[in-house]
């Protein structure tokens, strides 16, 4: 292990240690119950998928714990399930995840079996085969549900279905019928590497025992780094426009209406994290559900997302309605966008969302795997050691004028995507 340790005597106060090879560790110490909660995170998510081969990430995250050069996959199930632990994977655009929570007492020997799935998974041939059924059965369960579909059809419609961003995150059957054990192996080698990982520990382990547990583990690990991957994003659209994808044999339409909108390094994040707070970043709260679900009562749910990315990424609003009342709900959206950019947040709703956000941020951190999510969050982005004690000035800082730049710039309705997906063949304006 490195001399680079660095801790923060405030906050979370965290500890982040720095192996020779460049794998990170994260800790943070909660003596309240005698578990500890490990998440491993590697930047190898869907977005470093081959374009030839979308859904390639996500296939590795269902296939790299079925067996390792030391252990078949059913003795990895059973020195998991001995110990009472689960271990649960999944991908987004940029990260693959692996998290469990044990004792205490199991804390080096989880760790080791977790640093073996990682570093020297083998991918047989028998449960790349036994996965891919199930892979396509997600596939196409997304394939025939109208909420991925519109999602799906509005990331690509953003990014071009060429881009990493635009790609389905699952990929598609006739891609997934191509991969076998050697791509799963070539993609792990090419990605997986100790500087692209790191691990969070968060519980009743002291970090200097967390420390000196990875580095046994991972530490004599050597391999070079990763290339970086280099992503353009498009410029945002000029004009308005709409997609209709006819599902008739559906109960229920979605509508995805989004931007392309900034990125999470940008100083202006903080106002557009509180502008889509104040549009509709709760089902039940925001501006978005007052008017569409509550007074109008036309949805079912509607809401307004922001995504944390390194390159702009997508601020969609989302809503699912009877067919009769996909017009009028989009006219809605349109209608109270288009008032926010206009007139900008009132002081009520800029206090109201700062006081959300900032008191919420300790319900979050409630659980060991809260706090390991979060950390590796702020890891990701650069965010440093001290982000969560600093949360509150960020927002606070933020002025009223900020915010309604921020709509002015992200939510205009005559530069809007949308795509609608379900039992609708109307068209849209």
């Amino acid at each position: 292990m490195s001399a680079a340790s660095t801790a923060i005597p405030r906050g979370l106060a965290p500890t982040r240690h720095v192996l020779d090879n460049g794998l990170t560790v994260l800790s943070k110490h909660t003596p309240v119950t005698p578990a500890v909660t490990i998440n491993a995170s590697i930047r190898a998510g869907a977005a470093y998928d081959p374009p030839e081969c979308p859904g390639l990430a996500h296939f590795l995250s269902k296939t790299i714990d079925r067996g390792t050069a030391a252990r078949t996959a059913d003795q990895i199930a059973e020195a998991l399930d001995s110990r009472g632990v689960s271990l649960a994977t999944a991908v987004t655009r940029q990260v693959l995840s692996l998290t469990c929570t044990c004792l205490t007492e199991d804390f080096e020997a989880i760790l080791a079996q977790l640093a073996d799935i990682i570093i020297q998974p083998v991918f047989p041939d028998a449960e790349v085969e036994s996965r891919r059924g199930e892979v396509i059965t997600l596939i196409r369960q997304d394939e025939d549900n109208p909420a991925p579909v519109a999602v799906d059809g509005l990331m690509e419609a953003l990014y071009g279905n060429g881009h990493p961003y635009g790609r389905r995150l699952r990929g598609t059957v006739e891609a997934v019928e191509r991969i076998d054990s050697a791509a799963l192996r070539a993609f792990h080698q090419a990605r997986v590497r100790p500087a692209s990982v790191s691990v969070a520990v968060v519980g009743d382990v002291d970090p200097q025992r967390a420390a000196d547990a990875a580095a046994r583990v991972f530490g004599n690990w050597k391999s070079a780094p990763a290339q970086p991957l280099d992503i353009t994003v498009p410029a945002s659209s000029a004009e308005r426009r709409t997609r209709v994808i006819p599902m008739m044999n559906k109960a229920q339409a979605d509508i995805a209406y989004g931007f392309l909108a900034i990125a999470r390094d940008d100083p202006a994040y903080y106002a557009y994290w509180l502008m889509n707070h104040i549009m509709g970043q709760y089902s039940m709260g925001g501006r978005l559900g007052d008017s569409i679900r509550e007074r109008q009562g036309m949805a079912y749910y509607v809401y307004s997302s922001l995504d944390q990315s390194p390159v702009p990424g997508p601020l969609m609003v989302r809503a699912g309605v009877s067919a009769a009342n996909v017009s009028r709900t989009v006219a809605s959206i349109d209608e109270e966008l288009t008032s926010l950019a206009a007139d900008g947040p009132t002081e009520q709703e800029l206090l109201e969302s700062k006081q959300y956000l900032i008191g919420s941020m300790p319900r979050t951190l409630e659980t060991n795997a809260g706090i390991a999510a979060f950390l590796q969050s702020a890891e990701f982005f650069g965010l440093g050691l001290d982000y969560d004690v600093r949360v509150p000035a960020l927002l606070q800082a933020v002025t009223r004028d900020e915010v309604h730049a921020a709509a002015r710039r992200a939510v205009d309705p005559a530069r809007a995507t949308i795509v609608v997906a379900g039992p609708y063949d109307g068209t849209l304006e």
